[in-house]
């Protein structure tokens, strides 16, 4: 089995069938460098235990009660652990893999392909942007078929996390480092803001300055400074001037 671990994975089961955590309980004790933290029964559970134990790996079942496996991955604050949806239904593990997961096990599975598995957790655990960007693609793509607001990954130190959208005020650019403004907390963004205007084509985020992104949903107060230029006073006190070629923007955000 190659790619031995350098370090253990504290691994968290997720399943709502106890004979199929056993399976998976016995079959990690089979693989190096697993350390089974805890189980949970059910989606709410499984967000109580990410929080409480903080594991680097979560086997994550999807058709699960209270809350399937998509929503228990939006419901994840702080650092991200790396992801394995485990299925019974072969187009729910196609969407998962597609659109994110670190990889997927379909039920019946043999010991070499979840040792597979969490050799690519373990790659992937080593490289927390990355993971990060993976999950947050794959509760995005999740979200697209509700009205969840979707996520942006966010450094905080050396942690990288998921902020919903709609908490974001702003995105700042100061040189080389893009900012995300929330109502009293700021953290460094991990693309371009070019490449996060991309993203957000659309939306209520608005370009008002080369270097600033604004939530047009947090704008409290719209101010004119000049003809041609404003300022805009968002509802957590910050301010953001509108350059002069953007201020037909403001003009539509008045009409």
């Amino acid at each position: 089995m190659p790619d031995r671990p350098a370090q253990t994975l504290r691994t968290l089961i997720v399943d709502d069938e106890r004979a199929a955590r056993d399976v998976l309980r016995r079959d990690l004790a089979q693989i190096d460098g697993v350390e089974i933290v805890g189980e949970a029964e059910n989606g709410l559970t499984a967000m109580e235990r990410i929080e409480e134990l903080h594991p680097d790996l979560v086997l994550l079942d999807i058709q699960m009660p209270v809350h399937d496996g998509f929503e228990v991955v939006r419901g994840i604050h702080g650092q991200l652990p790396s992801i394995v949806f485990v299925t019974a239904y072969s187009e729910h593990a196609l969407k998962a893999f597609e659109i994110g997961a670190v990889d997927y096990l379909l039920k019946p599975f043999s010991v070499e392909r979840l040792d597979r598995s969490i050799q690519r957790a373990r790659r992937a655990h080593r490289n927390p942007r990355d993971n990060a960007e993976r999950v947050a693609r794959t509760v995005n793509a999740a979200a697209q078929h509700g009205r969840q607001s979707s996520k942006i990954v966010a450094c905080h130190g050396r942690e990288f996390l998921l902020i919903d959208l709609d908490q974001v005020y702003a995105f700042q650019a100061s040189g080389e480092i893009v900012w995300i403004q929330t109502q009293n907390k700021r953290y460094r963004a991990t693309q371009t803001l070019t490449a996060i205007a991309a993203k957000l084509a659309g939306s209520s985020f608005l370009r008002v300055h080369r270097a600033v992104l604004v939530n047009s949903d947090k704008i409290g107060r719209i101010s004119s400074l000049s003809s041609r230029r404003w300022l805009l006073t968002l509802v957590n006190g910050l301010q953001y001037t509108v350059s002069k070629r953007n201020a037909a923007i403001v003009r539509t955000l008045l009409q």
